[in-house]
Order: C-alpha cells, then structure tokens, then sequence
C-alpha cells in the first residue's frame, strides 16, 4: 500500500475588483517539492491564469493511462517514442444531481519506435491501460479513450 501527501495553503485576500469577496487563488505544494498555482475555474470567479481543480483531475486521468499504458507496452516488448493526449473533461451533473466531472475523453496519439501494433491491438492496449489506471479505477465519471 502507498500513501500519498500533499499540501494545500490559501490565504484570505479580497478577490481584484469585489472588494467584498475573496480570492480563489491558492497553492498546491507536492511530495517532490513543486508547487503548483491553482485557483477556481474562471466560471467559478478563479483566475484563468492558474491551475484549476477540474484541470488537475482530469490532467491526473490522462498522466495515469499513459503511465499504464507505457509499463504494457514495455512489458509486452513494445517501444514507445513519444505520447501525447489532448484530453478534456466535461463538469455537469451526476445521476445524484450534484455537480460532477462526469466525463473525461482520452485522445492518445501514440508514436511507436520500431514496429507498431495494428489498430486492434492497440484498442486492446489502451483498454488494459484504462482497466489498471489506479486514477480511473478512482472516480466515477465515464472515461472515454478516442484513438485517432
């Protein structure tokens, strides 16, 4: 078993332009010493030019099913040259009514070195990489992987 540490410090300040209300704006500090900005969405009076919650949940579904998905292939002899995902994640409501990530798409564009798997074995690489992601296996919004 792991365990996982971080550290989160806001402190009150009145939020640019309404005097009467406060700052969303915050700091992430993680085990290796990085921190991060982070602030609300900008739809929820954050700062547009920091990290939001949202944005780091959906960033930590897309890091773990690459990661997963980097340890399959090496283990089935596979080398990878680069991967890249553009993924998004859609804030709605869930089936309880309250508001959710309900959605998080995938959209991995893996480059192989060497020989590349075909279309179905790839569709099975990235579906054993969304069964194992300890991320995914987490939350409860659907994740969809669209390989192009």
């Amino acid at each position: 078993m792991s365990n996982f540490n971080v550290e989160i410090t806001w402190q009150h300040a009145p939020r640019a332009g309404h005097p009467d209300d406060y700052s969303r704006v915050h700091q992430w500090r993680l085990a290796g010493g990085q921190t991060v900005r982070a602030s609300a969405a900008p739809d929820y009076a954050g700062d547009p030019g920091h990290t939001n919650p949202e944005e780091g949940l959906i960033a930590a579904v897309s890091s773990c099913q690459m990661l997963t998905f980097l340890a399959i292939a090496q283990k089935r002899g596979l080398k990878v040259k680069s991967y890249r995902d553009q993924a998004s994640g859609t804030l709605g409501k869930n089936a309880q009514g309250r508001m959710a990530i309900t959605e998080v798409v995938l959209r991995p564009v893996v480059v192989f070195d060497g020989a590349a798997p075909g279309g179905e074995e790839l569709a099975k690489l990235h579906e054993a990489a969304h069964r194992n992601c300890f991320i995914g296996n987490s939350i409860t919004a659907q994740v969809r992987i669209v390989v192009t």
